[in-house]
C-alpha cells in the first residue's frame, strides 16, 4: 500500500483543529500559554504547522500572540462577551431570516426532535453545550450563505468555553424548551421578519444570566 507524507497544509489543519477543540472544550484555560514544541509533541507533528495554526486561531480571537509570552489562550471580559452575543444576534437573525425560505416541514420536525433531545439531555449527544450549538448550526445552515455561517461558527467557538462552565453549574435552570420552541414557532409562520426578530431576541436573552454567572465566578 502506498503511503503519502502529510503535507504542511494538512499538518497545519490537524494542529488547528486540535487546538480549537481543546480551547472550545475548556481544556486550555484563558491566559494559558500554548507552547508550539509542546503542542507539536502532543499531536506528533513539527513546530511550523503549530505556529501556523496559532496564527489562524489568533485571527479568530481564540488566541492572542504576545511579544514576551508567545501564544496565550484569549479570555473575554464582560464587554467583549456582550459584543460577541450582540454580533451573534444580528448574524444568526439574518441566517434564520434567509434559512426559513429553504426549509420544509421535515426540517422543522428534525429541529423539534433535536429540541426533545436537548431538553432531556439525551445520551445521543456529548453534552448540553454541543447539543445546543448543533441545534443552532443546523437551523442556520439553511441560509445557504457559507461566509455568514463561518462567521457564526467562529463566534460560537469564542464563547463556547464560557457556555460550558455556565451549563455545568449546579442547580442551573434554563428555559431550554420554551426558548427554543419560540424559534420553531417562528419558522412555522414562514415569515422572514418574524424569524429574524425571534432569533435576535433568543440570543440576547442569554446575556444577563451568563454575565451574572461570570461575575459571581470571577
Amino acid at each position: 500500500m502506498l503511503q503519502f507524507q502529510k503535507t504542511a497544509i494538512s499538518a497545519e489543519d490537524e494542529a488547528y483543529l486540535h487546538l480549537q477543540r481543546e480551547i472550545r472544550l475548556g481544556h486550555y484555560a484563558p491566559g494559558q500559554r500554548l507552547v508550539p514544541d509542546v503542542v507539536a509533541t502532543e499531536i506528533g507533528t513539527s513546530r511550523m504547522p503549530v505556529r501556523g495554526a496559532l496564527r489562524r486561531l489568533a485571527s479568530e480571537g481564540l488566541v492572542e500572540i504576545r511579544a514576551n509570552r508567545g501564544a496565550v489562550v484569549r479570555g473575554l471580559n464582560h464587554q467583549e462577551m456582550l459584543e460577541v452575543f450582540e454580533m451573534r444576534s444580528v448574524l444568526e437573525g439574518l441566517a434564520m431570516r434567509n434559512a426559513v425560505l429553504h426549509m420544509n416541514a421535515e426540517h422543522v420536525r428534525r429541529l423539534t426532535n433535536m429540541l426533545e433531545q436537548l431538553d432531556q439531555g439525551s445520551s445521543d449527544y456529548l453534552d448540553w453545550t454541543s447539543a445546543h450549538r448543533e441545534f443552532h448550526e443546523y437551523l442556520c445552515s439553511f441560509c445557504q450563505q457559507p461566509r455568514l455561517l463561518r462567521q457564526i461558527s467562529e463566534l460560537h467557538s469564542v464563547v463556547e468555553p464560557y457556555m460550558r462552565l455556565w451549563a455545568a453549574q449546579p442547580g442551573r435552570v434554563l428555559r431550554v424548551r420554551e426558548s427554543h420552541q419560540e424559534l420553531i414557532d417562528a419558522l412555522q409562520t414562514r415569515d422572514p421578519a418574524r424569524c429574524e426578530a425571534a432569533m435576535r431576541q433568543h440570543v440576547l436573552n442569554t446575556v444577563p444570566a451568563l454575565q451574572a454567572f461570570l461575575e459571581k465566578k470571577g
